[in-house]
């Protein structure tokens, strides 16, 4: 971990009703599939908001909900079996879930732009990939294909990608150029807010390290806001002012980097973080968090944690809310009622 994160001062708490200039406001969002003899609970009444040139890391798991969120964000959610259950999704002072489909149109790819998990399966495999960014630019912004083409050039290269090679195909590039492609598409009209959804994941060590960079000048660039969705520690402490950490559907803690990363306070935050391998102590052994992830169509009445959680207690079992412990810090755990309760973040410590 960076003990030298720079703080971040702007108040955020998770549920975002102190007055803002937000580009994005998610409150009490619940995101459901009805299957044909059981319910997948996704997300479970998330709140957060994002300020312009914010970068927030949405973290946790694979079935944590993550992606679900996402989808909601830009109402992407396939309905049937998918849909909204409730809550509101605001960006940049439109009501996404209140807009009819050409309206929505309008918004995805100008207000607000997605990097899709899979570069391989986000481009079209027949089109090349300039006439792809240059796509948007025509639809958007009303410009002729030659003037589109031009700014899908000028795009190429701003990613790292020689215009000369507008005209090939996405299977004539690697993993990490089409990764850049998608880029140059998501912010190919200037979009106020990014989501970028585990944009790293299918790349080597040293592409994503580029991609990121890439990603980070961009949004110095223009900008933009970001909501950075990864199960990665460390691409959250090379990009992110603010971290949520996510596990089965809900948002378990909430606060700035230095807060997520210094004071860590939630048992399944800690659990994170006592799985990465330490670089100051080779020896030193890995704690994995034992157990798996509670089934989404079942999920307890209590903390979702609470069967893998080495704090546990009996109270853990029964419905416990959000508790702020500062303007930008807070957390959902029922043993902070507890005024000597603190976790360990050694390996293999507790205070029980």
């Amino acid at each position: 971990m960076d003990n030298e994160k720079e703080k971040v001062t702007a108040a955020v708490s998770p549920d975002p009703t102190d007055e803002g200039d937000f580009l994005l406001e998610v409150k009490d969002l619940v995101v459901q599939y009805v299957l044909q003899d059981e319910t997948v609970e996704a997300v479970n009444g998330i709140s957060f908001a994002i300020k312009k040139g914010q970068t927030l890391g949405l973290v946790g798991e694979t079935g944590a909900g993550k992606t679900s969120t996402a989808l909601a964000i830009i109402n992407l959610i396939q309905n049937p079996p998918g849909y909204i259950k409730s809550g509101s999704i605001n960006v940049c002072g439109k009501d996404m879930l209140g807009m009819s489909p050409k309206q929505l149109e309008k918004i995805r790819g100008k207000d607000v732009s997605m990097i899709f998990q899979d570069p391989m399966t986000a481009l079209n495999p027949v089109m090349p990939v300039g006439h792809q960014i240059a796509e948007g630019l025509m639809f958007h912004e009303g410009l002729s294909s030659s003037a589109a083409l031009k700014r899908a050039l000028d795009m190429l290269e701003l990613v790292g990608i020689p215009s000369a090679r507008a005209h090939q195909f996405p299977h004539q590039f690697s993993g990490g150029m089409k990764q850049r492609v998608v880029i140059a598409i998501a912010l190919a009209c200037n979009p106020q807010l990014l989501i970028a959804d585990e944009p790293t994941t299918a790349l080597d060590v040293t592409i994503q390290a580029q991609v990121l960079d890439i990603i980070g000048d961009l949004k110095e660039k223009f900008g933009t806001a970001l909501l950075m969705i990864t199960h990665d520690l460390g691409v959250v402490a090379k990009v992110c002012d603010i971290v949520a950490v996510m596990y089965a559907g809900r948002i378990i803690e909430y606060g700035t980097l230095e807060d997520v990363f210094n004071q860590t306070l939630h048992p399944y935050t800690e659990g994170l973080f006592n799985s990465i391998p330490s670089l100051d102590d080779e020896m030193s052994e890995l704690v994995p968090i034992p157990g798996l992830t509670p089934d989404p169509t079942k999920l307890p009445v209590g903390c979702a944690f609470e069967p893998r959680c080495r704090y546990a207690v009996e109270k853990c079992k029964e419905p416990c809310s959000i508790k702020s412990v500062s303007e930008t810090h807070s957390i959902i755990c029922s043993r902070y009622d507890e005024p000597d309760f603190s976790i360990g973040m050694r390996r293999g410590e507790t205070n029980e």
